[in-house]
């Protein structure tokens, strides 16, 4: 059985997660920790648990996602893991950054790059990786398919979905990724999105209106 830490970070409260198994290895998803506090917190969590970080992966390049991946490197002596069509915005983070706030003061390397890789692994753990462009040309998504467990990024959220107006963006792609790839993993798959709270593939094909608008045909993407 999978744990999750659930670890809310910087200002956007971007979802930080350490996922684990009965092994003690973890994968870091999506680290966002930026002040000394919250580096503290991310360390003392995986520490407090006995917890062996093996990599650090990513959903997708936005600098609110990515600000505490060197420090996850340097720290654990770790790898990360992204996909390669979002390399570009990780190069760019302390452009983007700067535009809203982040003294982004060094960018972490990709060592690990996720395009046409079909999954990553920890400890007896198998996360697949499934490409959902659409937020970000390279987003991806990681589902462990045994407990049914869905990390989404910013594509799918709790009754919304992400932004498609920044750098990259596209409309009509995330929808397609979302009903076409995480829509038919099935509605009692959990996921765990990139910010706000949890909740299930069936809970948004009834209550989120991006997704209920296309299904009904009121809206084609």
């Amino acid at each position: 059985m999978i744990k999750i830490g659930v670890l809310p970070f910087n200002p956007f409260q971007e979802n930080t997660y350490v996922v684990s198994d009965h092994t003690g290895e973890c994968v870091v998803i999506d680290a966002g920790n930026y002040s000394v506090r919250e580096d503290n917190a991310l360390t003392n969590y995986i520490h407090d648990a006995g917890l062996r970080p093996v990599m650090a992966i990513n959903t997708h390049g936005h600098v609110d996602h990515i600000l505490g991946v060197d420090y996850v490197k340097r720290t654990f002596g770790v790898p990360f893991a992204l996909h390669g069509d979002d390399r570009f915005l990780v190069e760019s983070a302390p452009q983007h950054g700067a535009l809203y706030g982040f003294d982004v003061k060094s960018v972490p390397e990709v060592e690990i790059d996720l395009k046409g890789r079909s999954e990553v692994t920890f400890g007896d753990t198998v996360l697949k990786v499934i490409h959902t462009p659409g937020h970000t040309p390279g987003h991806v998504a990681f589902y462990e398919e045994k407990e049914k467990i869905l990390f989404t990024g910013d594509t799918l959220f709790r009754e919304s979905i992400g932004r498609t107006d920044l750098p990259g963006g596209d409309y009509s792609w995330i929808m397609k990724s979302i009903l076409e790839k995480l829509i038919p993993l099935g509605d009692e798959v959990r996921f765990y999105p990139g910010h706000g709270p949890q909740s299930t593939i069936g809970h948004e094909t009834l209550y989120n209106p991006f997704v209920v608008e296309v299904i009904n045909g009121e809206v084609k993407c």
